[in-house]
């Protein structure tokens, strides 16, 4: 992308009413960001769904100098940043219809032929949450998905700090510039989120830190995944938000259930009640629901060895499976005394060494 490109869209944004939407409307009419700027405003009105409300304040000035000064902004702080049209722009987040006309990085974010998956929940995340959350990363380790969250409190840092521990990528999806972070306690994760990923936002360095912001972060995190997880949450918050804007992208939403009267379970609860999510119990649902595992098949060890070395719970499965023929993941995980989450972990692993395959209906066999 060219240097007069990206002012021309970043003077774009800069202008009052005139949103993603807008912008990439005008620029399909028109044919490129710097001609929008150039044409007339009577000939944008012709445009439709385009009012003297969008345009009025097009051709200020003010807002190519805001642009020029946020530009020396971004390449005296090595930014990295992405025109929505451009081939290397995050691929699932380039087909929400009010994705970022300009996304700016840092960090060592590599989306390429990678599997990613946003989780998100509550800030006052309770200890079960937390264990959930850190049982299901570890379980979907072997897979190597790429975790998404939004930096927060509570279930977001949790993610991404799990992520990190089983070296997968994570990227932290901010509701302010990059030249800050909120909250301040988090910016001892700084580093190792870089190095492991890294961070996203579409805010600039001028724009000042607002909860109003949480909503455009929020459908960056739902746009750049295949599914979005929700780990806990009230009737009412940013996660359910996230879920809602993930189900409008016709992308799955999973929700880990919780009790009837528990308040941090009620936003979870509705969601699976109202079929606006899939209930997850453990990483083996997600993986069956997004035919992840069929995915992993076409690795190239598919057949089985004659001498394949199995660990310990890999040695109990393959027993009782060879014993008892096919077989259910929960009557595994309870007949061989293992739990849930370990199971499904351990069953891809076998899965790869090509010892056993999967069945419809989450049901797995001695090849």
């Amino acid at each position: 992308m060219t240097i007069e490109k990206l002012i021309a869209l970043l003077t774009l944004k800069k202008v009052p009413n005139l949103g993603d939407n807008s912008i990439k409307k005008l620029i399909r009419e028109v044919g490129s960001a710097e001609e929008v700027l150039k044409e007339k405003t009577s000939n944008l009105l012709k445009i439709d769904g385009i009012g003297s409300v969008k345009v009025k304040d097009l051709h200020n000035s003010e807002h190519r100098k805001a642009s020029e000064n946020e530009l020396r902004f971004i390449e005296e702080n090595h930014i990295n940043y992405w025109a929505y049209d451009q081939p290397d722009y995050p691929e699932k987040l380039k087909h929400c219809i009010d994705s970022p006309v300009v996304l700016f990085g840092s960090g060592n974010i590599d989306l390429q032929h990678k599997k990613t998956l946003s989780i998100v929940g509550t800030r006052q995340v309770t200890s079960y949450g937390v264990q959930f959350c850190e049982e299901l990363i570890e379980a979907l380790a072997p897979i190597d998905p790429v975790i998404v969250s939004g930096f927060a409190y509570g279930v977001d840092i949790t993610a991404q700090r799990a992520a990190v521990k089983h070296n997968l990528q994570t990227i932290g999806c901010l509701a302010h510039g990059l030249n800050q972070i909120y909250p301040k306690t988090h910016k001892k994760y700084v580093a190792q989120i870089e190095e492991n990923g890294g961070f996203f936002t579409d805010f600039w360095s001028t724009d000042t830190f607002d909860r109003k912001n949480f909503l455009g972060r929020n459908r960056i995190i739902a746009g750049l995944s295949e599914a979005t997880v929700v780990i806990e949450s009230a009737d009412k918050g940013g996660s359910l938000v996230t879920a809602d804007i993930a189900n409008s992208y016709n992308r799955d939403v999973f929700a880990v259930p919780g009790r009837a009267n528990d308040p941090l379970s009620k936003g979870c609860n509705m969601l699976i009640k109202t079929q606006r999510a899939h209930m997850l119990t453990s990483a083996a649902d997600l993986i069956y629901m997004l035919n992840w595992e069929l995915e992993e098949k076409e690795k190239p060890v598919v057949q089985k060895k004659l001498f394949v070395e199995l660990e310990g719970d890999e040695q109990k499965i393959y027993n009782f499976l060879n014993d008892n023929g096919k077989e259910l993941l929960d009557v595994i995980a309870i007949q061989c005394h293992i739990p849930t989450f370990k199971v499904a972990s351990t069953l891809l692993n076998m899965e790869l060494k090509g010892v056993i395959k999967p069945l419809p209906g989450k049901l797995f066999e001695v090849v």
